[in-house]
């Protein structure tokens, strides 16, 4: 049976199935604030739990997971995948839309298929800062997500250190995405635009 709400981790957050989640934070500590709790939950709670981090190494967020999470069962059964930026959104050398959408129904709906009853994914998306081909597409890819979301039971985090990205692409960023994680509250976005208007917008 679906959960009506997803725990986020963090005292008074919760989500709902299908949400699609930008979240914003100053640094690394303030991701892991957010990232670790989250993954906690999921794994606390029997979901799949697919991550893909860029700022550091997979090793690190699972350490960070901390010694009272029984991590040996569950990587062994693949409930928790942490997952490089090299080796996903820019697997070849280059981001493609079409290629990390593959990726998502691959990682969620295998393990949908597999016996979970709920996914959880979290991307940290400084990896399209590198001058790299497709990385341009980043926004279009973001209102596709939202076209995959309902295909399974899951919840979606993406991850944007403000500093480093422009004012102008954080606005696109908005309109990509029905909900924001910032200061701790999860906000209903009234700039979000549906898949269709956004991309229209776009041509």
């Amino acid at each position: 049976m679906l959960p009506s709400s997803v725990a986020v981790g963090i005292p008074g957050v919760d989500l709902a199935p299908g949400d699609h989640v930008c979240v914003f934070y100053p640094g690394l500590a303030e991701r892991n604030e957010i990232l670790i709790p989250y993954l906690r939950a999921g794994l606390q709670a029997g979901d799949k739990c697919v991550c893909v981090v860029d700022a550091d190494e997979p090793d690190d967020v699972v350490s960070a997971l901390g010694p009272d999470v029984d991590l040996g069962g569950r990587l062994g059964r693949q409930q928790l995948e942490v997952q490089r930026s090299q080796d996903t959104y820019l697997k070849g050398g280059a981001f493609s839309t079409e290629a990390m959408l593959e990726f998502w129904d691959r990682e969620v709906g295998g393990a949908v298929e597999g016996g979970f009853s709920f996914a959880r994914a979290a991307g940290e998306m400084t990896w399209a800062l590198r001058q790299l081909p497709g990385v341009d597409e980043l926004i279009g890819y973001e209102s596709r997500l939202n076209q995959f979301l309902p295909r399974y039971p899951q919840v979606i985090l993406c991850f944007y250190e403000l500093d480093m990205f422009s004012g102008e692409l954080l606005v696109d960023v908005l309109k990509t995405h029905p909900k924001v994680l910032l200061g701790g509250m999860v906000l209903d976005n009234p700039y979000y635009l549906e898949p269709d208007e956004f991309l229209a917008s776009r041509n």
